[in-house]
């Protein structure tokens, strides 16, 4: 029987998105994630996201006899982790893609900022009022996101993915909408968790994995003195943005694979 991988998305991105780094990671490991976070009313967005770690672990819950692996991106990482530290009973080990721990003084400026509603410029939070919601036709949204520079570091597999599910077809002329309500995307980023650190003051009661981006802003924003201490040796950098999954699929399993290995993991 394979060892079970719980994968969590980024925000803004079902986890379809991630098509490509499941095909690596599934030779080993039987893949399972809940497609949109944050969209099911009964565990709604609130500040520090404890209805959305409530989902996560029910859905663990519901469908795992045992303590399975957590791996997840930028807000899926911080879910991972934050679920780790409410049920650590049920969680292996976790591995994080680029979701650095806040701690120490930055946490305390993002506490104060979120209270002067400074944060939504120091995050895309601004940008996801006004998303484009609709596309004419898949030709139509796949054009639209490849010309843009960020979109164009992708994996072209990746981005096929992203139109595929992130923005499926919704009337028979071909209409494509996107599937991640741009409120709810809003609301993460604004309620975006500034307590972990304390949390975290002690350690994690289950082994963590972090692999960074060489190029991701959210890094250099946030800095990695308190992630060092949680991960210890097992942290590995990878090229490119904060987006690096999107675009080094294959590099990110292979890297999840050897953290999972090193916390044990036989697969």
């Amino acid at each position: 029987m394979k060892n079970v991988i719980h994968f969590s998305h980024a925000n803004g991105f079902p986890a379809s998105t991630y098509r490509t780094l499941f095909a690596e990671l599934g030779d080993g490991h039987a893949l399972r994630y809940i497609e949109r976070i944050g969209h099911d009313t009964r565990f709604p967005v609130t500040r520090d996201w404890p209805h959305l770690v409530e989902q996560l672990l029910e859905d663990i819950e519901r469908n795992y006899e045992h303590p399975v692996w957590l791996v997840g991106h930028s807000l899926g990482g911080y879910l991972s982790l934050m679920a780790a530290l409410r049920r650590p009973q049920w969680v292996r080990g976790v591995v994080m893609l680029d979701s650095p721990v806040i701690a120490g003084w930055r946490s305390s400026m993002l506490r104060m900022s979120q209270w002067a509603g400074l944060d939504e410029h120091l995050s895309p939070a601004a940008a996801t009022r006004n998303r484009r919601t609709s596309w004419g036709s898949r030709d139509e949204a796949w054009q639209h996101f490849h010309a843009k520079p960020a979109f164009a570091r992708w994996d072209e597999r990746v981005l096929s993915d992203y139109v595929d599910f992130g923005i499926p077809q919704t009337a028979a002329d071909g209409t494509r909408t996107l599937a991640f309500d741009r409120r709810t995307e809003y609301l993460i980023y604004r309620t975006l968790p500034h307590t972990l650190g304390t949390r975290l003051v002690h350690g994690s009661p289950v082994p963590v994995g972090f692999i960074a981006g060489t190029k991701s802003r959210e890094i250099r924003q946030v800095g990695l003195d308190a992630t060092r201490r949680v991960a210890g040796e097992r942290f590995e950098w990878i090229e490119g943005s904060h987006l690096y999954p999107m675009e080094r699929p294959i590099e990110t399993a292979r890297a999840v694979q050897r953290l999972l290995f090193a916390m044990g993991d036989g697969a």
